[in-house]
This record gives structure tokens, sequence and C-alpha cells, in this order.
């Protein structure tokens, strides 16, 4: 189909193209192969396929083809596309759903950590204030969420930018510059300074490291989940958003507990041989060699989410019902189509 197309829309193809790899490149927006851009063209909704990631949008064959009015009439006989096309994201529902050409879902850290709050209504409010924004209580992925979001837009039909509970950020414009344009101004507003963590205890971590299946992370950041006793209250309690319990692959909050620094690996080896990561209390975080990069991308994501959650903020957490459906349906399709995956549970 792309090489039917005009070269004007192959003109605004490569400028989503740029958009998407930008985006995809800061981990503030996006980790691993989450969030998803499509622009629609002459009745064709070009939408990234699931499991590619954003960053590499300008060397690979990021985005796929779908006949627009095809997957709007799969959505009126409550079919969820992504279950019918091929490698079609499991957010193709809801940009098709949105009346936007350009549509851009990112898992914005920033927004996540305002999302998750309980309050997060009352403070959106006052910080987007002058937006045509809208909010979207936690739905999980594929048709229900753009379902959800097709009901918000019966009432406010001229929303922009739409905040999903528990989930992230969606954005719609005309045109690429005019999305990224909004992007920024909601960036820029919902921007949180983290909080300053501890020092990490590097040699004992290398201790740990040595003749053992875990390794120090190569992103600083992540230590702050073991050494921040604020951001350990808060992953105590609970699960924040989906991702959490993918890349764990654990649909309990127990994985994100501290644990002592034991003496002896032979404990480690034995009561955590089946855990990707260690939070060492008060030392830094440990994870196992065979995490995959995309393990590593969300972890990383979640540590920055964690440290701009106010200590005091009222969370919702997600309920166990929530973090099973959203684990069992997202996480197939991640093993599908993310060769870099190694997810049972669990975008």
């Amino acid at each position: 189909m792309s090489s039917n197309i005009s070269g004007t829309q192959k003109a605004e193809l490569s400028r989503l193209r740029e958009l998407s790899a930008r985006i995809g490149g800061d981990p503030m927006l996006t980790q691993a192969s989450t969030g998803n851009t499509s622009i629609k063209l002459g009745g064709t909704l070009w939408i990234k396929a699931s499991g590619k990631w954003l960053v590499n949008a300008r060397g690979e064959d990021t985005l796929i083809p779908l006949d627009l009015d095809d997957v709007r009439e799969c959505m009126e006989h409550s079919a969820d596309p992504a279950e019918i096309y091929a490698g079609a994201s499991i957010e193709t529902a809801m940009h098709a759903v949105l009346p936007h050409p350009v549509v851009l879902h990112v898992h914005s850290v920033n927004t996540i950590a305002w999302a998750v709050r309980q309050d997060a209504t009352h403070q959106l409010t006052r910080k987007l204030d002058g937006l045509r924004w809208r909010w979207v209580p936690y739905v999980s992925s594929g048709l229900p969420l753009a379902q959800a979001i097709e009901r918000v837009l019966s009432k406010s039909a001229e929303a922009d930018v739409l905040v999903l509970g528990n989930h992230g950020l969606v954005i719609g414009g005309e045109d690429c510059a005019k999305v990224e344009d909004v992007l920024s101004q909601v960036e820029e507003r919902l921007a949180v300074l983290p909080r300053p963590a501890g020092e990490i205890d590097s040699p004992a971590l290398k201790q740990i490291a040595q003749g053992s299946p875990w390794d120090l992370p190569s992103d600083d950041v992540v230590h702050a989940l073991a050494t921040d006793t604020v951001s350990q209250a808060i992953l105590s309690r609970g699960i924040l958003y989906p991702c959490q319990s993918i890349f764990s692959d654990s649909n309990e909050p127990e994985i994100f507990r501290a644990i002592p620094c034991l003496d002896s690996k032979d404990l480690y080896e034995n009561r955590y041989s089946t855990r990707p990561f260690l939070l060492i209390n008060g030392k830094g975080v440990m994870v196992r060699r065979t995490m995959t990069s995309s393990q590593l991308a969300m972890l990383s994501g979640l540590a920055r989410v964690v440290q701009r959650i106010d200590s005091s903020a009222p969370i919702h957490y997600l309920s166990d019902q929530e973090v099973a459906y959203s684990a069992r349906t997202i996480s197939s399709r991640y093993q599908q189509r993310d060769p870099q995956s190694q997810y049972s549970v669990a975008p």
C-alpha cells in the first residue's frame, strides 16, 4: 500500500516517523516498545505496529497501514481490531476512535506521576487550565479504553489532550507539529522534580554480583527504588500501572518491597532465584543478567515515576482484578510482537 500513496502523504509519514523517533528516544516519554503514534491519510490509518520501538521509527518499518473504515466497522461489532489485524497495536481502536489526523500516546513519566493519584482530576484541572483536556478513568487497554474515550468525546468533542488514569497521555492534532507543540506544553506544566535518593552502596552490590546471577543496572536512577524510603512506602502498597506488573512478571507488590542485605549469596539464590531484580534495602538494586532491554527500560521508567510522586499524595492503586486482566491481555501480545520481551504474566 505504501507504494500507492502520494508525495504529500509520504512527506506526512516521514514527519510522523521523525516525531516517533524523537519521542521514542526520550525515556521520560517512552520506555521500550510502549507508546504508539498514528496518522490518518486518505482513508488509511498508519499506526505503530505492536512490539515495535518508536525510537527505531526512522530506520524500520515501524508503521503499518490499516483500512480505517474496516477498523471502525470491527469496533461497531464490538470486535477489537488488535485481535483481527496481524501486527496491529493493542491501542489501534483508540487511535481509530479519535477524530484527529495525528495521534500520539506516550507513557509520560510526569503524567503518570499525577495520573496515579486519587485527586488527579483536581490537581490536573489547575495545572492544565486553558488546554482542551479531559480525564479518562483507568480502563484496560484495547477496545475497553477506546470505548471509554468515545464516551468522553461524546461530551467534549473538542478535547485534544486526554490523561489516562494509571496509564499515560494521549494527544491529538491536525499535524505532527501541532501535536508536538501541545505535548511540550503538557510536559512543561506537569513537570515534577524527582526526590533526592540516598547514596548507593556500590561495594556491597559488587560483592553480591560476584558469582551470582545478578549485576548492577546500567541506569543509576533505578537504585532509588531501594535507597529512597518514600519510594519504598509507595511501592509496598500496590501496583501503580500495568507496565509495573508486566515487566516484573508479577501481579503482586511483594517483588517491589526491599529485602535486607544478606551475607550469604546462597540465600539470594534459593529464596529469590526467580526474581528478575532485587531491591536491597538502603543499598541499591541488582538486576538479573538475563533481564531484557525492555524490562530494564521499564524498570528505569518506574523509578522515574515513583521519584516524582509526593510522599503525601493519596494514591489510586490498581485492583487485583485490573492488574490480572491487563497483565494477561497485554503480555500475550508483547510475547508475540516484541522479540526483546520475556514476559509471562504481563507492555
